[in-house]
């Protein structure tokens, strides 16, 4: 079930390849041991007792950032809106930033199977031009944080 949505510039629109087969991957985004390793920018993390993933279509995709420096938190309260195991993971969320509230942002991650490898794509909007800035950045520094873990594997 590929994301067949338009993108705008008012989304985050990125794709990246990692050294794990897909199943793996897919662990790291919905299982809440491997997603509190690596979400969140630097600076940041994702407590594994705040998040909260029930994998089904309605079931709700929730964790809690928190500043490392200073104790403040930033929940992100999702539903899963379309799920494919392994291929394809959608979810409407409402989201806490310091930049303001989010309401009903789309997330798309859309897992690609090279094997060895898996290349995931993610579409998730719509945003402030800062808040687009803040959340690109905030996946690179998460996904630089996940090919570490991987790479120790």
């Amino acid at each position: 079930m590929p994301d067949t949505s338009p993108v705008t510039d008012r989304d985050v629109f990125v794709t990246r390849a990692f050294d794990a087969p897909v199943a793996t991957v897919w662990k790291f985004f919905t299982e809440p041991e491997l997603l509190s390793q690596w979400f969140g920018p630097d600076g940041f993390d994702a407590p594994v007792d705040l998040i909260e993933i029930e994998l089904k279509v309605g079931g709700q995709w929730n964790l809690t950032m928190r500043e490392i420096a200073t104790g403040a938190t930033f929940p992100i309260l999702g539903t899963i809106t379309q799920l494919v195991p392994n291929e394809y993971l959608e979810i409407s969320a409402d989201s806490e930033t310091g930049s303001g509230e989010l309401k009903d942002l789309g997330l798309r991650i859309t897992f690609h199977d090279h094997g060895d490898k898996t290349r995931v794509t993610l579409h998730q909007g719509e945003f402030s031009d800062e808040q687009k800035k803040e959340t690109a950045v905030g996946w690179e520094m998460s996904w630089v944080k996940m090919d570490r873990i991987l790479a120790n594997a």
